[in-house]
C-alpha cells in the first residue's frame, strides 16, 4: 500500500510545524466538551461542582455503555437500532425475575440471587445481538432493516410480558435472599457511582481489545474494506456476528444499571436511546461507513451529549430547545466528519490520481485506520 505519511505531513505548516486546523478538527469532541463546561460554569455556579459532575457522569454512563457497543458495530460498517429495545427488555426480564418465578407444577416460587439475575439478563442481551448478527452476516439482510425489525420484536415482547405495566420495588426482601439489585444504581466506590466505574471498565477493555488483539485488527480491516479483509484471511462473518453480540451485551448491562437506578423496570425504557448512542459515536469522530473510530472519541462524544443536555436543564432551557441544540450538534459533527475523512482520502490516491490497489492475500489491511488510534 502507498505510504501516505509524506503527503499528509505536507498539509501542515512547513518545516516541521503542526496543522492547527487538523488538530482542532480531530480533537473537536474534546474541545467541544471543554467549551460546554466553560459556558455552563459561567451561566450556573452549581454546574461544575463535584457532586453535580458525578450525577451528570452517572447519566452519561448509560449512553456511553450503549455507545461502546454501537461503536463496534459501526466500525464493522453496520448499525444496531435494537439496543434501546434490548435495554428495555433486559430491564423487564430482570424485574420479572426479582419479583419471583412461579413454577405451577411444583407449587413454588423461586427468587433468584441478584447475581444470577445479572448473568441471565446479560445472556439474553447477547442472544438478541446474536440474532442481529446472524441475520446480517449469514442471511445478508441489510443491518438497518434487520435491527429495525428486531427492535420492534423485542419491544413487543417486553410489552407482552408486562401488559404495558411497570415492575416496581425491585429492592427485594432479605428473607427471600434476593436483595442487592439497587447496588448498581445507588452504591459508590471511593465516591464514584458504580455505573461510572462500569463505563470506565468497559472503556478500558474496549481500548485493549481494539489496540492489542487480533480481533481489533480484524474489526478495523473488515470495516475498512470487507472484501480485501476476507481475501487476507480475516474471518469476516465471525467478526460481524461478534460485534452484534457485544452490542447486545452492552445494552443488557445498561438495562441493569438503569433499572437499578430507577428501582423499577418498564417496557418503554430505552426508547430512542439507540439514536443517542449513534450520535455519541458520530460526535466522537467515527465514520458511519466503517473502519474508523476510537473508544476514546466515543466516550468524549457521550460526555458532550450528556453534559450539554444536563447543562441546558440546569439553566432552565425548554426541553424543546434541548432537542434542537442536540440535533444541531449531531448535524455539525456529521459535517465535520465528512470534512475530516475527505481530507484523509486525498493522500490515499496514487501518483496518477487513481485509487490505491487492494492489498494482496496475507498483506495487512486497515493499517491506516489502526494508525489513527
Amino acid at each position: 500500500m502507498i505510504d501516505a505519511k509524506p503527503k499528509r505531513a505536507s498539509s501542515g505548516i512547513a518545516n516541521g510545524g503542526f496543522d492547527l486546523g487538523r488538530l482542532l478538527l480531530e480533537g473537536r469532541a474534546f474541545f467541544a466538551l471543554i467549551a460546554i463546561i466553560i459556558v455552563f460554569s459561567l451561566l450556573s455556579p452549581n454546574y461544575f461542582t463535584t457532586s453535580n459532575v458525578l450525577v451528570m457522569s452517572s447519566h452519561v454512563a448509560l449512553f456511553a455503555i450503549l455507545a461502546i457497543g454501537m461503536l463496534l458495530v459501526i466500525l464493522n460498517g453496520g448499525i444496531d437500532l435494537s439496543v434501546g429495545s434490548t435495554l428495555g427488555l433486559t430491564g423487564v426480564v430482570a424485574g420479572a425475575l426479582m419479583q419471583g418465578v412461579t413454577l405451577p407444577a411444583l407449587g413454588v416460587t423461586l427468587y433468584p440471587n441478584v447475581w444470577v439475575v445479572a448473568v441471565l439478563v446479560c445472556a439474553l442481551g447477547a442472544l438478541v445481538g446474536a440474532v442481529n448478527g446472524v441475520l446480517v452476516a449469514r442471511f445478508k439482510v441489510p443491518a438497518f432493516v434487520a435491527t429495525l425489525g428486531v427492535m420492534y420484536m423485542v419491544r413487543g415482547i417486553a410489552l407482552l410480558m408486562t401488559n404495558g405495566l411497570t415492575y416496581n420495588n425491585l429492592g427485594g426482601d432479605p428473607a427471600l435472599g434476593n436483595t442487592g439489585f439497587d447496588w448498581l444504581g445507588f452504591n459508590h466506590i471511593l465516591g464514584i457511582p458504580i455505573g461510572v466505574i462500569v463505563m470506565a471498565g468497559l472503556g478500558v477493555i474496549g481500548v485493549l481489545v481494539l489496540r492489542r488483539s487480533a480481533f481489533g485488527r480484524w474489526l478495523y480491516a473488515s470495516g475498512g474494506n470487507e472484501r480485501a479483509a476476507e481475501l487476507s484471511g480475516v474471518p469476516v462473518k465471525a467478526v460481524k456476528v461478534s460485534v452484534y453480540v457485544l452490542s447486545g451485551l452492552c445494552a443488557a448491562i445498561a438495562g441493569l444499571i438503569l433499572s437499578s437506578q430507577l428501582t423499577s423496570a418498564g417496557p418503554t425504557a430505552g426508547t430512542t436511546y439507540e439514536l443517542t448512542a449513534i450520535a455519541a459515536v458520530v460526535i466522537g469522530g467515527a465514520a458511519l461507513t466503517g473502519g474508523r473510530g476510537t473508544i476514546r472519541g466515543t466516550l468524549l462524544g457521550a460526555f458532550v451529549i450528556g453534559f450539554l443536555s444536563d447543562g441546558l436543564v440546569i439553566i432552565g432551557i425548554s426541553s424543546y430547545w434541548q432537542t434542537v441544540f442536540t440535533g444541531a450538534v449531531i448535524v455539525l459533527a456529521v459535517l465535520l466528519n465528512a470534512v475530516q475523512y475527505r481530507r484523509r482520502a486525498k493522500p490515499a490516491t496514487g501518483s496518477t490520481g487513481g485509487p490505491s490497489p487492494l492489498p494482496k492475500r496475507g498483506e495487512a489491511v486497515g493499517a491506516d485506520a489502526l494508525r489513527e488510534k
